[in-house]
């Protein structure tokens, strides 16, 4: 998201527009800090932890927990399944280099009614870009919600960072995600066999006739899943289901 200012009296004007903001949150030393976002936005918010907790009862109709993210090689929480297959849609994007759950909350007035609002990711892009996400159905956001994260959005627009609501992500992508994420620790990869790999499928070949063409497929398989989360090796996650005859080959630029 590009922020349309120009010289110094541009930026004292757009931050005048959040000049009534303020953030809380926990550094990484887990010390925690307020005060004015003006004073604060530079903060590395992707290593912050959660400022508040992820709560869990017997009962509750929502799922909570901690999704290991191998990007940052730290957990972040989770309150839905929806949040959780975010977090994996993040630590899957090539771009994003670290990630942070609940990271902050802002709290403004709005007329003489005070709110606030906790995103539920902070990422971090190669760039140094960082990226605020929210993440909620589609069906459960409301005109309140709505006027929040269009808030939110403008807040990023002056800090210079970037802003993404997330709704359910759409199958099959979901499920190959799912898929792809039990192999993405780095134990999965076998440097013999995933240069047999690269090498194997610089040219398209089905997912599992390539596999076997290097060795066993139990012991190929994982190794080649954890490639294709590392995006070293690609195929077409969006229109149908990974399968036996899924395409797959090296990606563009990769070493054979």
């Amino acid at each position: 998201m590009e922020v349309f200012v120009d010289g110094s009296a541009g930026v004292a004007c757009t931050w005048e527009y959040t000049s009534g903001v303020e953030v809380g949150f926990v550094d990484a030393d887990g010390v925690e800090r307020s005060g004015p976002l003006a004073s604060w936005w530079a903060e590395p918010f992707a290593l912050a932890s959660p400022v508040r907790p992820f709560a869990s009862f017997k009962g509750q109709e929502n799922f909570t927990g901690e999704y290991w993210a191998s990007t940052s090689r730290t957990h972040v929480g989770y309150e839905s399944w929806v949040e959780r297959d975010a977090a994996m849609a993040l630590d899957f994007d090539p771009a994003v280099v670290a990630l942070a759950s609940q990271p902050f909350r802002l709290a403004w007035m709005d007329g003489k009614r005070e709110r606030g609002h906790t995103p539920d990711y902070f990422a971090r892009l190669l760039d140094g870009t960082g990226v605020i996400v929210d993440v909620r159905p589609e069906n459960l956001v409301d005109k309140a919600t709505a006027e929040v994260f269009a808030f939110t959005s403008r807040i990023c627009e002056v800090a210079g960072w970037q802003f993404r609501y997330v709704g359910d992500l759409h199958q099959p992508y979901r499920a190959n995600l799912r898929w792809l994420a039990r192999y993405r620790h780095g134990r999965c990869h076998r440097a013999p066999v995933a240069d047999r790999l690269r090498e194997f499928f610089a040219d398209p070949l089905p997912l599992l006739a390539g596999a076997e063409r290097v060795g066993d497929r139990l012991a190929v398989l994982p190794v080649l899943y954890h490639l294709l989360w590392r995006h070293e090796l690609t195929a077409d996650l969006m229109t149908a289901p990974l399968g036996t005859g899924t395409l797959v080959h090296l990606t563009s630029g990769g070493r054979p």
